[in-house]
């Protein structure tokens, strides 16, 4: 692997839209003190970081915080197939594992929230931590106050986070979600009940060391929030940025903002962002054959899930980046990637801009994994489902005619797939379109359409009159 040579563009570059892609390669060799040479690959070969982890710092407190930031959101279970996590029992001996493994490797920033693994993370979270000096790790958790937004509840959920974690102070808290039910839920979740100002007392008092929040959703509200920046004076917002969403977030899904207008309104203010869903709920680890190909021809000996995790780092107003990491290989290849970061050069942010555009011929469901549609009251698992129709959607196999060249082959894939991913119990044919998930997506996905759609087409494959 050749070292990167290339010219960074300047961040008046950034700002021009011909040229957005600049901004991530400015200044980043200071944060990483050099860039991966061939030495580096062939350390990297061996499964060891390179060398040190990429750190960013905060322009408020001044915090060094890992650019590589652990996402407690998908913890191994006892039972972990991989296929179902937070359905049972969390394994605290491997999470605490996961744990030790990142804190050796420099990781410092823990991300979770009262409503991950339903309702189990943040627990988890305070008994891995608490092994350390309380100086030596960031924590962030959130104020996820979507089915009783009260003030007496959420001022519950706001304590018992402090409980969990078994902590006195958070370093970075959140308004969960913002944008989702727009600006109403806004005013019923933080404004009328009085949580944010008293989120802003609690910051002034040292209780709460960065105050921000997480969006997804209506544009009204994240825009409303930086108008009033003044006012709240946000220490980080938190973000989906990927190569993907940067340009065709609202191709995606109209309800979405593109990545490039919700990072550049943050670096014109200063304010630094923290990235979610860098995989995009894992679709840019399990990209299409072809895609795969492209990726792995250009850097055969690296992830292709470690191009997207360099695109939402190498941009610096990015002070972490989240990644739910189940297994240890997860935590392991993002420690390649990241110890030290290799920013991209201009060249690379245009191929994956290419790539993004070769990605959106197919038209995969955007659900990112996140579960927040489940318990599902009918025992449906729809993350799964979603997730087998666009692995099967990426990988080819979604015949659309018995006529198709394959259909054999891409029939039976999809099936056996389906009866190993999704228990028949728990499979679409169960929905009833109750619509009590369809409020909790943050990707405002119409979750009865989908499943009565991927049911209708399993009975055709089945019955075979495609």
């Amino acid at each position: 692997m050749e070292q990167n040579t290339k010219k960074p563009i300047t961040r008046r570059d950034f700002l021009k839209v011909a040229g957005a892609a600049g901004a991530a390669l400015t200044g980043l060799a200071a944060c990483t003190g050099r860039n991966a040479g061939q030495g580096d690959t062939a350390q990297a070969a061996a499964g060891e970081p390179a060398g040190r982890m990429t750190y960013r710092t905060s322009p408020t407190t001044g915090d060094r915080v890992s650019l590589l930031g652990f996402g407690m959101m998908r913890l191994p279970s006892k039972k972990d197939s991989g296929a179902d996590e937070g359905n049972d029992e969390i394994d605290q001996e491997l999470v605490n594992q996961m744990v030790d493994h990142a804190m050796k490797h420099g990781v410092n920033y823990f991300d979770t929230s009262p409503a991950y693994c339903r309702g189990r993370s943040e627990a988890a979270t305070g008994i891995a931590l608490s092994r350390y000096p309380r100086e030596s790790y960031y924590v962030a958790t959130k104020l996820s106050n979507f089915g009783n937004y009260s003030r007496e509840a959420s001022m519950e959920m706001y304590r018992q986070s402090f409980k969990e974690l078994q902590v006195d102070y958070i370093d970075y808290y959140l308004l969960h979600s913002v944008g989702g039910g727009g600006m109403q839920n806004l005013h019923d979740r933080y404004l009328d009940n009085g949580m944010l100002d008293f989120l802003l007392e609690e910051r002034r008092a040292g209780r709460i060391r960065n105050l921000g929040f997480s969006y997804h959703g209506d544009i009204e509200v994240f825009d409303y929030l930086l108008a009033n920046h003044d006012k709240y004076k946000w220490d980080f917002v938190q973000i989906q940025l990927n190569y993907l969403d940067w340009q065709f977030a609202k191709d995606i899904n109209p309800s979405n903002t593109n990545a490039e207008y919700l990072y550049g309104e943050l670096h014109k203010r200063g304010i630094p962002a923290v990235i979610m869903e860098p995989l995009l709920g894992g679709r840019l680890s399990n990209v299409p054959d072809n895609v795969m190909a492209q990726l792995k021809q250009r850097d055969p000996e690296r992830s292709v899930a470690s191009w997207a995790f360099r695109f939402a780092g190498s941009f610096p107003d990015v002070l972490t980046v989240l990644s739910g990491m189940t297994r240890m290989e997860h935590l392991e290849d993002n420690l390649l990637t990241y110890s030290p970061l290799r920013p991209l050069t201009e060249e690379e942010f245009a191929f994956l801009q290419q790539t993004a555009r070769l990605m959106m011929q197919f038209d995969t469901i955007p659900c990112n994994d996140c579960k927040y549609c489940m318990p599902c009251p009918y025992g449906i698992d729809i993350p799964a489902i979603l997730l087998h129709y666009n692995k099967c959607l990426n990988e080819g196999n979604i015949p659309t005619s018995s006529q198709d060249p394959g259909y054999r082959r891409a029939r039976r894939a999809y099936l056996v797939g389906y009866d190993r991913s999704v228990p028949k119990l728990r499979q679409a044919s169960h929905c009833i379109g109750c619509r009590q998930c369809v409020p909790h997506c943050p990707q405002s996905i119409d979750i009865p359409a989908e499943l009565h759609r991927i049911d209708r087409y399993v009975e055709q494959l089945k019955q075979e009159t495609l």
